[in-house]
């Protein structure tokens, strides 16, 4: 397939109009009563096309947007830098996930204020910036979202929908999982012990035996889910638009060296 360029949109459009591109819609439009430009001026980019995901266009402005909101991630320096294609990856999963919510109408998953709210006030007090500029006051932070071009409504969307696919992985993959007494014990002999050097007394398996199901239990949600989310990638038609933004291979040398396409009929 060929590569699709980006959008490009001339200036000169006054009124509100619907441009198709493939599979997606961009809207755009200027306020009546603004001087035409000349037909000679260069066509202005507005926005570009990086992907589409079963017929949902991700622009490379969603791609700015969630590098700055990388900087909501407590642990972002364990994960290492927030790259484009890495930014993509992440974008192309949420939608994924969220396409599936919509689809299976997981009303229940839907966060309320208050815990959008309490999850905002957990990063003020986590976030390693935060520390420096005060953000347990409402100066602090505000001045840190300013630094990071980030507004408070961003914050409050991004985390609505982080919160959405947490509740949706507890409904879908957490009810009916069960951990037998025997996954228990034997993580407590093969894990847990060995992290005790010799002579240090390892806590009893009787005050441990809760904490212990929930590890297994969170490893089997996980599992559930990443193999849940993979099985939506291949069945999904997910198509990327820039080379650039391909997942560069082990050997660190591109997959592809033309549109990336995944999903059905994809690699």
């Amino acid at each position: 397939m060929s590569f699709r360029p980006p959008i490009r949109l001339k200036a000169e459009v006054r009124y509100p109009c619907l441009l198709g591109l493939a599979m997606g819609l961009l809207v755009c439009g200027s306020a009546p009563g603004v001087s035409q430009v000349p037909p000679s001026a260069s066509p202005a980019v507005l926005d570009r096309a990086e992907a589409v995901v079963n017929n949902h266009v991700i622009l490379a402005s969603d791609l700015d947007r969630e590098m700055q909101l990388s900087a909501l991630e407590p642990i972002r320096g364990v994960r290492g830098v927030v790259t484009r294609q890495r930014a993509l990856q992440l974008l192309i999963s949420r939608t994924l996930i969220q396409q599936q919510i919509r689809r299976e109408e997981a009303r229940a998953a839907q966060p309320s204020p208050a815990e959008v709210q309490a999850r905002i006030a957990e990063i003020r007090k986590q976030l390693p910036d935060c520390a420096r500029r005060d953000c347990a006051s409402d100066s602090g932070w505000q001045a840190f979202l300013a630094s990071r071009d980030l507004r408070p409504r961003d914050v409050e969307t991004y985390l609505r929908n982080r919160l959405e696919i947490l509740h949706f992985i507890e409904l879908r993959f957490r009810e009916g999982v069960q951990i037998s007494r025997q996954e228990i014990d034997a993580y407590y002999r093969n894990t847990l012990l060995p992290q005790y050097p010799p002579g240090e007394k390892a806590p009893p398996l009787e005050t441990v035996s809760s904490r212990i199901q929930e590890i297994l239990l969170q490893q089997r949600v996980n599992t559930l889910f990443s193999n849940w989310l993979q099985n939506l990638r291949q069945q999904g038609d997910i198509e990327v638009l820039d080379p650039s933004l391909e997942t560069p291979a082990a050997d660190g040398s591109s997959q592809n060296a033309s549109p990336q396409r995944q999903g059905k009929g994809g690699a």
